[in-house]
């Protein structure tokens, strides 16, 4: 399902405040209404039209035959996402140039991505942006290859194997550039500390990850043990390490409830020794170390790509502008679609057909900055994708994610 909005420079703002202002449920019943109108440009030449479609599973379709009266939960991200992006759409500077955005819902029942890609619908796009995962993350990568048409994959932390593709960027930094922050991180900040790495039973990728990229780093390499158990509590690890001397425990697992063990076994002895507990991109997902009372005063560290500033300028406008309509925080989906629209249009507006050269233009960083890289995997003297590479740690600490 796809609806579209064009704009240009001096007029209202994109939203609408006949559809914005409304409940996120107004928002989400009306979506089509919202977009299914043209907002021309009043006294502006336009020099040159770009179209950019937004794509996010919407579930509109399912939405619609199950409860029209309510909002299902498995829409929140998607809709969340473009909350965020068509906010950010007030902001951006087109010098004259036209702007036409499509919102796809990546979920249409009727009008699927394939379905979309067979009859041409998305052919002129100048600049797709997905909050998406498989299968659309791949037919979107390789439509965009053989359209050579831009392809930010803003949420999905993966490359999903995708080789030879310079079209293709990647936001969410993938697992291995998260292992390779946390080796820097390691290797500079506690190089001569005691360092155990605990993984679950017959899970050793990231095990192997840190030992790969420690046989290919020159000059002083990390020293730290590896073990492999089931589950662990306090006891059994105060007899793994030396009390005497800082200890820093890497839980070396995406499984929550392993992680949550590993955690525990930490936060038994921290009171008595001194532990740091560095865990895995995939934490800042685990409610439970959001309690305030279950790790209290102990912080639980772990890597982002996205370490957005809560006091510049950008953020105080998208939490006002998000409170103002629809009487709540924005979510951390509601900044990443703000964040990707924001940034990647206006690259696309001052660049144009050498867009994918300059990802890492600061000029446009609403959050924080990025770090694009080639990444060449398949020998081929194209890349096979961009990735950012900013990883960054942080910490949860009684409730809170605070930078380290």
């Amino acid at each position: 399902m796809l609806f579209s909005t064009s704009a240009a420079n001096r007029r209202p703002p994109l939203s609408g405040s006949k559809i914005y202002n409304m409940t996120r449920f107004l928002f989400f019943a009306f979506l089509c209404m919202a977009f299914s109108s043209r907002i021309d440009a009043q006294e502006v030449i336009q020099n040159q039209k770009f179209k950019i479609a937004i794509v996010a599973p919407l579930y509109l379709d399912s939405a619609y035959a199950s409860n029209p009266n309510k909002i299902p939960s498995i829409s929140k991200a998607g809709l969340d996402f473009v909350q965020g992006a068509t906010i950010a759409l007030d902001t951006i500077q087109r010098n004259n140039s036209s702007v036409e955005v499509y919102i796809i819902d990546s979920k249409s029942l009727d009008r699927s991505i394939p379905w979309m890609i067979q009859y041409g619908q998305l052919d002129n796009m100048n600049l797709i942006i997905g909050s998406v995962r498989e299968p659309e993350y791949q037919e979107l990568a390789r439509f965009a290859l053989k359209k050579e048409i831009p392809f930010i994959s803003d949420t999905y932390p993966n490359d999903g194997g995708i080789r030879e593709n310079p079209y293709l960027a990647i936001v969410n930094s993938t697992l291995k550039s998260h292992i390779e922050g946390i080796y820097s991180y390691l290797l500079q900040k506690h190089g001569t500390d005691q360092i155990l790495l605990i993984k679950k039973r017959n899970d050793n990728r990231i095990d192997n990850m840190l030992h790969e990229i420690n046989r290919k780093t020159s000059g002083s390499l990390l020293k730290f043990r590896s073990i492999a158990v089931d589950s662990i509590n306090g006891s059994q690890l105060a007899m793994l390490i030396d009390t005497t001397k800082p200890a820093i425990i890497v839980g070396a697992s995406l499984d929550e409830d392993f992680s949550l063990n590993v955690a525990d076994a930490c936060y038994s002895l921290q009171q008595s020794k001194n532990i740091t507990l560095i865990g895995m991109p995939n934490w800042d997902g685990f409610k439970e170390f959001y309690q305030k009372n279950s790790f209290k005063d102990f912080p639980i560290l772990f890597t982002t790509p996205h370490t957005d500033n809560t006091k510049n300028a950008f953020s105080v406008f998208l939490g006002n502008q998000y409170f103002t309509k629809y009487r709540a925080r924005p979510s951390d989906m509601v900044s990443k679609g703000f964040e990707a629209a924001y940034y990647f249009i206006n690259i696309l507006l001052k660049y144009n057909n050498s867009f994918m050269q300059n990802l890492n233009d600061p000029q446009f960083a609403p959050f924080h900055t990025f770090n694009f890289q080639p990444v060449f995997l398949s020998g081929s003297s194209e890349p096979d994708y961009y990735e950012n590479k900013r990883v960054s740690v942080v910490q949860i600490l009684n409730g809170n994610i605070l930078e380290k």
